[in-house]
């Protein structure tokens, strides 16, 4: 075997700083490396560390000088396996790895000890004992922190975080004073906690008895950031500790916490609410420095981990709203269960969003509360990685495994992940190993599950009283001092209670109202107001103008310059269509100081290649986006294609509508169908937000729907989901048929004075129909239309109405078209949330003399808008019905029979005797 083959990369940047500084004075190093460098001509091209040697020279490494090198591997050992064997599980003992940290695995013995080796110079010792090298390892790798990163590819993040490390061992200096402050927050969780248990018996609280080193580690956090100049924190958690850190670290005040827990009901009368550890809070800090921080909790659902990705979108509308020139001025927070960050794929997905242009946020800090259990499933049959926070290796993130037990050694690693995310813009994991003190909830039982845990967690200290001990054998606090800060703050909680019990009505405080100060709430008969959204002629002539024209100088695929030259073409012949619609909507957005965000899979160029908002050059792949190029004092327009997801995607820019109202903030499904990958935010957030959370949010889907044969993953976007999660007030639902009233409510979703979510079932095939243009007269003078009535038709002589929605429209009227038939009336439903039942019903008394009344759909009956229609205007029940037979799957997958289908649901929307049995 090579001699040199025990050398690693870091061995031998070492070994080349050391002989550099032989090369500058041979007397600064050790005399055996001294000797060693003599002997060996390392400037000759001949000789690296391959082994080669120069003519001549002995070959022989002295002992001492193989035991150096030996050294470098222990303490490259530590650096990358002493996380295995830390101290840090407060209730049970560490599972054993193979091999260990003992010497002899290294080539090393006892009898080493006290030999002195240069090797302590990398750890900033100087030439230390081998026992003194150990020591030092100990104390930084293997006490109450363990910390991962050698697989760090940036040289200069492992140095740093090395230096960072050996200062004081890795263990804490703070003050007599910050300790007491340490204390005291500490002191603040544990009573609030016992407080709770005592005064509401029985009711979940999921409380955070256990990890309440959380609340210092988060209270330390703010204070020092303020000293980054971050202005802002937006933070993310479920639901454990989550009411203690609403009162002990954002100020909430405990009275409302208290009203909540007394199930009283809330002042607003359009508003169903949410469980108290679930809801959001918006506060003001001033910071021990007398700096003023907002700080922002997001209210989340139990669907664990779903905030994350909200929390993101929030921190990066903030971001680019207040902060552009220096982002990581908002700093987010998301705080995990052990058993949710290894087992949800969305955090993953954040993961991989963390450096991407259109999602990154400057870093984040991810602390997990490492209960070890997840519910009442053992942490072996969680994962299968080693630790919950192995996904942070995805981005290549250090990792802090910490012992909750050890407050100093948490706030330490909560500061030290302060320190790295502002110093390198990125992720950092903390791991705080802790336990649960009761079951899931307060009302469960553990020890059916883990009965050998719970009998150790029972004898168990809290760590406030682990700490308080230890303070006071260091002389920091006094025997009476804990006894004093407890019940000063349980007589501040009692005062609470008291106040709480004479409000009989439970005000729950929206999130980031100052964001919504200048928007009001909207019920059905709001959203039913037209709302203008005309724009002059001569703007829309300078937008055309200036997104016609792509830069001369540059060089562009000749195809892509003859469709952006074709733009300018549209608007003077005055058939503008669906792509041209879109353009001008943004643009006459942008010109009136709002900004636009899109993002989703491949929407810079559009699946169907009819948007091209983002132009490449074609020898640099520079991007142009023209729509940035409309004015000086225009918004901003943000685009963005998307990794392939759709979870992460879609809460991140729910999230960022919710930050920015004045943006439209749009994502767009690849194909309409691949929304189902977002079906947690769908359900939990986009429909039930404002009902839960007073949450308004104007976030724009857009999903490709139509049936073109392209079987069943690409034709519906199963618009009978959405519709069924319609009520009352919550969002809006359209499936447009022209260029004009796309761009009409697009523009409706900004100019509106309140917020509502929007989903477009949005063309394919229509994209270049020849029939799907409008005149710009439409675009200029028109307004957003929820019904479009028959043009063609003459009523007296319309025999056959017909309701329809959507691509299915143009199918029937090429069809009305060749059979020449005049007795039938194509009605198309462009708004089918709310539904616009008043102009239904004139509609069916202009066409009185109709007595065939269809409601025409291309999905299976079980799908598309029939259910929804049934429930939201009566008369449908006499309808005749023109669909699809009911199906398992959305569409066939054989072309032949798609086409059979199709053409068998148009016949009978003309020719009601034939079979409706397809």
């Amino acid at each position: 075997m090579d001699k040199y083959s025990f050398l690693n990369a870091a061995h031998t940047a070492y070994f080349a700083d050391l002989y550099d500084q032989y090369l500058k004075n041979p007397d600064s190093v050790e005399p055996s490396w001294r000797a060693f460098f003599q002997g060996y001509d390392f400037g000759s091209e001949n000789y690296g560390l391959d082994g080669e040697i120069i003519e001549g020279v002995s070959t022989q490494i002295p002992e001492q000088l193989q035991k150096e090198f030996q050294v470098l591997k222990l303490i490259d050992g530590y650096r990358s396996r002493g996380h295995l064997f830390t101290k840090t599980n407060p209730v049970r003992a560490r599972r054993k790895y193979a091999p260990t940290l003992e010497v002899e695995n290294f080539g090393l013995s006892k009898n080493d000890l006290q030999t002195i080796f240069s090797a302590g110079e990398v750890l900033g010792l100087g030439s230390a004992t081998l026992q003194a090298i150990i020591d030092h390892l100990e104390k930084v790798y293997c006490e109450s922190i363990g910390v991962e990163y050698m697989y760090i590819r940036k040289p200069e993040e492992i140095q740093w975080i090395q230096q960072k490390l050996n200062v004081n061992d890795n263990h804490p200096q703070f003050s007599p004073d910050q300790k007491k402050t340490i204390l005291r927050k500490l002191n603040e969780a544990v009573s609030f906690e016992n407080f709770l248990h005592t005064k509401y018996v029985g009711q979940k609280r999921f409380s955070l008895e256990g990890g309440e080193a959380l609340i210092p580690a988060l209270d330390a956090l703010i204070e020092h950031a303020s000293g980054y100049d971050v202005k802002e924190f937006v933070m993310g958690m479920a639901h454990r500790g989550r009411l203690s850190t609403l009162t002990n670290i954002f100020g909430k005040s405990a009275k409302d916490i208290f009203s909540e827990f007394d199930g009283k009901d809330y002042e607003q009368e359009v508003f169903d609410g949410d469980v108290k550890y679930h809801l959001g809070w918006t506060s003001d800090r001033v910071t021990d420095t007398g700096k003023r921080i907002n700080l922002n909790i997001a209210p989340n659902p139990s669907h664990l981990e779903t905030v994350g990705a909200v929390v993101e979108g929030i921190v990066r509308a903030k971001q680019d709203d207040k902060y552009p020139d220096n982002p990581s001025q908002v700093l987010p927070i998301i705080v995990h269960g052990d058993a949710a960050i290894a087992g949800q794929g969305l955090v993953y997905e954040l993961v991989q969003m963390a450096q991407l242009d259109g999602y990154k946020t400057n870093g984040t800090i991810h602390i997990v509360v490492n209960n070890q259990i997840g519910f009442t499933t053992n942490y072996l049959d969680a994962r299968s990685s080693t630790y919950c926070t192995d996904v942070g290796k995805v981005t290549l993130s250090p990792v802090l495994h910490v012992n909750a037990d050890d407050v100093e050694a948490v706030v330490h690693a909560t500061l030290f992940a302060l320190h790295f995310r502002m110093k390198f813009k990125r992720d950092v994991f903390i791991d705080m190993l802790g336990y649960r003190k009761y079951g899931h909830n307060e009302g469960d039982e553990p020890k059916f599950t883990q009965p050998l845990l719970y009998k150790a967690i029972a004898k168990h200290k809290n760590p406030r009283d682990i700490y308080a001990e230890r303070l006071l054998a260091e002389g920091v606090i006094t025997n009476d001092f804990v006894a004093e800060i407890e019940k000063e703050y349980k007589d501040r909680l009692e005062e609470k209670l008291e106040d709480s019990r004479k409000v009989k009505k439970t005000e729950i405080t929206p999130f980031m109202q100052n964001e919504w100060i200048n928007f009001t709430s909207a019920q059905e008969g709001k959203m039913m107001e037209t709302v203008d959204t005309t724009y002059p002629k001569e703007g829309l002539e300078k937008i055309t103008k200036i997104i016609s024209n792509l830069p001369e100088d540059k060089k562009f695929i000749r195809k892509i310059q003859r469709l952006i030259e074709s733009r300018q073409t549209m608007f003077d012949e005055d058939r503008l269509d669906w792509a041209m619609a879109e353009h001008l909507a943004y643009g006459s957005i942008l010109l009136e100081g709002n900004d636009v965000r899109m993002s989703g899979q491949d929407v810079e160029r559009g699946t169907f290649s009819h948007r091209h908002a983002v132009v490449k050059v074609e020898d640099s792949e520079e991007e142009i986006i023209l729509h940035n190029k409309l004015s000086d004092k225009q918004g901003k327009f943000y685009i963005y294609n998307s990794l392939l997801s759709e979870y992460g995607v879609v809460g991140f820019d729910y999230g960022y509508a919710m930050a920015s109202p004045e943006t439209l903030t749009i994502w767009e499904a690849q194909f309409g169908d691949f929304s189902n990958g977002a079906q947690i935010m769908l359900d939990q957030y986009i429909s039930a937000a404002e009902d839960k959370w007073k949450l308004q949010n104007g976030l724009v889907m857009l999903l490709p729907h139509g049936y073109e044969g392209q079987g069943a993953e690409h034709s519906s976007a199963r618009m009978e989901r959405y519709l069924q999660l319609c009520a009352k007030d919550n969002m809006f639902v359209a499936d447009c048929t022209t260029p004009a009233n796309i761009f009409h409510l697009l523009r409706r979703q900004v100019k509106a004075d309140y917020r509502k979510p929007l989903i477009v079932f949005t063309p394919k095939s229509l994209l270049r129909h020849p029939k799907v243009v409008s005149t710009v007269d439409e675009f200029v003078h028109g307004s957003f239309q929820m019904l479009i009535d028959d043009a063609n038709a003459k009523a007296e002589k319309v025999n056959t109405l017909v309701f329809v929605t959507g691509k299915f429209y143009y199918d029937l009227l090429e069809e009305q078209e060749n059979l020449g038939r005049d007795d039938v009336a194509l009605v198309r439903i462009e708004q089918l949330f709310p539904l616009p039942a008043k102009d239904m019903r004139a509609i069916l008394g202009k066409y009185k003399n109709a007595e065939d009344i269809v409601w025409a759909q291309e999905e299976p009956r079980n799908m598309g808008a029939y259910g929804h229609m049934l429930m939201n205007f009566d008369e449908t029940k006499q309808f005749r019905v023109a669909s699809r037979r009911p199906y398992g799957a959305p569409a066939a997958g054989s072309s032949v029979r798609s086409k059979k289908r199709h053409k068998e649901v148009i016949d009978y929307v003309f020719d009601k005797a034939k079979n409706n049995q397809r």
